[in-house]
């Protein structure tokens, strides 16, 4: 995360995240055509929760700042799955569930299973595209953008992008060195 030591409980900034990403989530569903709003919603929400349990693969803090991120993380992961956040959302949900199970059971531990949820997420969204109208559907890559966006975007919300784990992964332990001043 890029400021760790926002201010807060762990929880509440969890929460504070939580409502980033749930507009985040409708400003994308916004760009959908109308009955994809809802399979975008919850795509957005479960890359976010999935995005959110890699807080495993990062490097890790100085010591009180790596607790503090694991705990936001750990709090924002389970609220993003919770029925308060995924409410009117639980047909799209139970469908993104029973594919994860299918293509994965593991996503915060193994890159490759993160990596064939990804494609799960946009194979899901191309299903729910096809059901449409041959006039209302978006174009063939249409799905390939909304879950690269998506994750883009959720990783900025979250304060995960990828410049920051390059560099985190750089210096493992100890964090970046120093800047010398001149």
């Amino acid at each position: 995360m890029a400021d760790v030591t926002q201010g807060g409980t762990p929880e509440a900034q969890a929460g504070a995240k939580v409502a980033e990403i749930t507009k985040a989530a409708t400003r994308w569903a916004r760009e959908a055509p109308v009955k994809l709003a809802g399979p975008v919603r919850a795509v957005c929400l479960r890359l976010a929760e999935l995005v959110a349990d890699q807080r495993h693969t990062f490097s890790p803090l100085p010591s009180a700042q790596e607790t503090e991120r694991r705990a936001v993380l750990t709090h924002l992961a389970k609220r993003l799955g919770s029925s308060a956040v995924t409410m009117g959302l639980e047909k799209e949900m139970a469908a993104l569930t029973e594919l994860e199970l299918h293509s994965t059971g593991s996503w915060s531990l193994v890159p490759t299973a993160q990596a064939q949820w990804i494609i799960t997420a946009v194979q899901y969204l191309e299903r729910c595209a096809r059901e449409l109208p041959k006039d209302e559907q978006p174009d063939d890559y249409w799905a390939d953008d909304v879950v690269a966006g998506i994750i883009a975007s959720v990783r900025a919300l979250i304060g995960v992008d990828e410049l920051a784990a390059r560099t985190e992964a750089q210096y493992p332990g100890t964090g970046r060195p120093p800047v010398e001043e001149e």
